[in-house]
């Protein structure tokens, strides 16, 4: 197990991990997912581990098209990625999703509809890939281990109740202001046109305000 997968290993142990865009991923205490005396502990917890395989994308490739039906959870190791969508033949990017968080289609999952999102690297990422109803059989069989899932559902509603308050109750300033206090590093690593269309603003605009706060 090389370092990559240890990290991603002690994070589904329930290790604390940060992640260091504050992208998506919440903190998580030792030993929430299973306590010390359970003796099946690790054994299971490698198993949930065999579940994710490996895989990389290039710079600009699709994780996912949009209306897709994927059943399947992403986990970004090393990368990052924006949820997008196409609204009147228009280029929208809804999300972006770093290193040490997961993204899941929940539209297929939990509904049965095609999901709007498509999900496209914007640099080389390596991603760990489960198909949900493989995961999801191991967590009921492990009840502890619910607190994964509880952690996939809770971040998924976190990042929702985030970007509809951005949206309804935000100006711009305060949208792109408070992307650069959580997220200090997505103007060096997304094009500007996507952190733009994130905002809700036209290019011009973003570069307007980029002005007066001197970046």
């Amino acid at each position: 197990m090389n370092g990559k997968d240890k990290t991603f290993f002690i994070f589904l142990k329930g290790g604390s991990v940060k992640d260091k865009y504050k992208f998506v991923s919440l903190p998580y205490e030792p030993d929430r997912l299973y306590t010390r005396a359970n003796p099946d502990r690790n054994q299971t917890l490698e198993l949930l581990d065999t579940l994710f395989e490996h895989r990389q994308y290039k710079k600009y490739s699709l994780l996912l098209k949009e209306e897709n039906t994927s059943k399947e959870v992403f986990y970004i190791e090393e990368g990052i990625v924006r949820q997008f969508y196409t609204k009147n033949k228009k280029d929208i990017t809804h999300a972006f999703h770093a290193e040490n968080s997961f993204y899941m289609s929940v539209e297929p999952i939990y509904f049965h509809n095609s999901s709007p999102f498509g999900l496209e690297a914007l640099e080389n990422c390596k991603v760990r890939v489960a198909d949900f109803t493989q995961l999801e059989a191991i967590i009921n069989a492990h009840p502890k281990l619910r607190g994964f899932m509880e952690m996939l559902l809770v971040t998924f509603l976190k990042n929702l109740t985030n970007r509809i308050y951005a949206i309804k109750f935000q100006t711009a300033q305060e949208r792109y202001d408070f992307l650069l206090k959580n997220y200090p590093k997505i103007l060096l690593r997304v094009p500007l046109g996507h952190v733009a269309s994130f905002l809700g603003i036209t290019q011009q605009t973003l570069s307007v305000i980029r002005a007066g706060k001197g970046n």
